[in-house]
């Protein structure tokens, strides 16, 4: 009788471990999966691999997740979305919510929505006042 409540008491045991395990492993899932459409959203693919150069004059800045932007009015009319590095890439290049205001001529670098529908501009690095603010330093093309 008692190798059989041992018995039990073990079976218990690692059936209490087995729902835990599926718990963890599932939130895990959960987890990922609902990242996906972020890290997406944050690649490359829906950019024209050309780098271009937008000139104009910023409209509005928001510095809110998933990545900070600029509002841009370019020299012909166009309002542009200009889409920054992450938090912390933009962080790192230096420009914050007080490196520039609405009325800054800004000169953008790089990279064009493929849907030319879209007024959205990646930008690689930003110039305000002569200061270069580089978003993605690996990815500006010198020549």
């Amino acid at each position: 009788m008692y190798v059989t409540e041992v018995t039990m008491r073990k079976a218990i045991i690692d059936d209490h471990l087995n729902r835990r395990r599926l718990l963890w492993v599932s939130l895990g899932g959960a987890v990922a999966g609902a990242s996906l459409p972020a890290m997406a959203h944050h690649g490359w693919s829906w950019a024209e691999e050309q780098q271009t150069e937008l000139k104009g004059t910023i409209q509005s800045i928001s510095m809110a997740p998933p990545h900070p932007s600029l509002q841009m009015v370019a020299a012909d009319g166009v309002l542009w979305q200009i889409d920054l590095g992450n938090p912390n890439q933009t962080a790192r290049s230096g420009f914050t919510a007080t490196s520039a205001k609405a009325g800054d001529a800004i000169i953008v670098l790089g990279n064009r929505h493929l849907d030319k529908t879209k007024m959205q501009f990646k930008a690689v690095r930003i110039t305000i006042a002569g200061k270069n603010y580089d978003m993605y330093p690996e990815r500006i093309r010198t020549n």
